[in-house]
């Protein structure tokens, strides 16, 4: 079921641009939006996995009509809470803090202003208004941690109130949209664009794998049994480091009876996060790798286990001149370059962008499955990613720095909307 709401415009967007920066500080992903009557900018965090888009309603913010139950908007939320006729609670929550925070608060619609592009020839961009979006209410307690100035999350997960489900519905878009995270801020940074895409050459040269659903919930917030994942998940077959294959036990790659596996790609993870079986294995083959080219291992750093000295490792248009490390997919491979494996700490010192997760508590009573390796937005910057919900496929370019391509994302970014 998806309700259709109307758009106050006599125009029809080819997609929806927005502009996305990472914070200094935090290094999460914000992006902007305007929202309220009347209109003011609004930033969010975005979230790979979010469920729908949530803001703090506890800050002067009192123009917002909110939902109430056995209504047609309600029901699109699978896990709310409804006694008769009373306010719909949903289960906004934030996967940004390291104890992850959720909360029962109330859906809700107001007016929502968003860039869009008119045509995918040009770059025509003008702005659209969505007189009842639905969002869900958040509070000052489920904001915490989040950036500076930013006032709730973007969700763009594959429910019915994520982005990209929503705007698809309501301005009558491909259910796809693609994602392209700048590591810097320079040329406006990066970008997420709901619909059909721009026709840039970039976009021929996507190699495409399969996009999983996880049977179980892997929401960091409040889950009901038989609650699908909204994640998105890629089919992890291996991984090699130098072309040599990571010896890996296979079943922690596929979904197990109770949803928990598999690799799903993540925006609020700062760096990659695997289990530890799987950590130490990858970890080890990459400091035989390094080893190998004669560069000293040093003490490891905060979370990151394995270090070394910066002095003995060359620059490369793709980055440190490390050993590279494939993620093995269906028949095609998504490789890492030094820019997306590495992370300089200090002044001399660089470390492989990896953490352990620690081992799965096999006491764990909630409904919400443990994933075995969870992709960071480190690892998916200057990657431009298209996920085709449709379709049930991801398009992924791996760096865009590579000699194929030789851009970036905040290089492409600029070409859509000051070219």
């Amino acid at each position: 079921m998806i309700i259709s709401i109307a758009a106050e415009t006599s125009l029809k967007p080819k997609a929806i641009v927005l502009n996305i920066t990472k914070d200094p500080s935090t290094l999460q992903y914000i992006t902007q939006i305007h929202q309220r009557k009347p209109l003011v900018p609004v930033k969010l965090t975005l979230d790979l996995g979010g469920r729908f888009l949530w803001v703090d309603c506890r800050s002067g913010y009192d123009t917002y009509k909110t939902i109430r139950c056995r209504t047609p908007e309600c029901s699109l939320v699978q896990t709310n809470t409804c006694e008769n006729d009373k306010i719909c609670f949903v289960y906004p929550d934030n996967p940004v803090p390291d104890y992850p925070l959720q909360t029962s608060l109330n859906l809700a619609q107001d007016v929502v202003s968003l860039p869009a592009l008119i045509s995918t020839t040009s770059n025509s961009i003008t702005s659209v208004t969505i007189p009842k979006f639905l969002f869900a209410c958040g509070s000052p307690y489920l904001a915490q941690g989040l950036a500076s100035g930013v006032e709730g999350i973007a969700g763009l997960g594959r429910s019915r109130l994520g982005l990209p489900i929503q705007l698809a519905s309501t301005f009558n878009l491909p259910r796809k949209f693609s994602l392209c995270l700048a590591s810097s801020n320079n040329n406006g940074g990066g970008f997420v664009f709901f619909g059909q895409p721009p026709k840039l050459d970039v976009y021929k040269s996507l190699t495409y794998t399969p996009l999983l659903v996880n049977p179980v919930s892997t929401s960091t917030g409040h889950a009901i049994e038989g609650e699908k994942s909204v994640d998105y998940f890629i089919g992890l077959k291996s991984i090699k480091v130098n072309n040599v294959a990571v010896p890996l036990n296979a079943s922690l790659l596929v979904f197990d009876s109770m949803g928990n596996g598999g690799t799903r790609l993540s925006t609020a993870k700062r760096y990659t996060v695997l289990l530890t079986p799987i950590y130490n294995a990858v970890v080890g083959e990459f400091v035989k790798a390094m080893s190998e080219l004669k560069v000293p291992r040093v003490a490891a750093v905060g979370q990151f286990g394995a270090c070394f000295n910066s002095t003995y490792i060359a620059s490369t248009e793709v980055g440190p001149d490390v050993p590279v490390i494939d993620l093995v997919l269906e028949s095609v491979y998504w490789r890492l370059y030094g820019a997306n494996s590495m992370v300089q700490v200090g002044k001399d010192v660089m470390c492989l962008g990896f953490i352990d997760e620690g081992v799965v508590d096999d006491g764990n009573f909630t409904n919400r499955a443990t994933t075995s390796i969870v992709i960071g937005g480190h690892q998916l910057e200057d990657n431009l990613l298209q996920f085709d919900i449709a379709n049930n496929r991801l398009g992924f370019s791996s760096s865009l720095l590579s000699k194929s391509t030789q851009t970036t994302c905040s290089n492409i970014h600029s070409r859509l909307v000051h070219a």
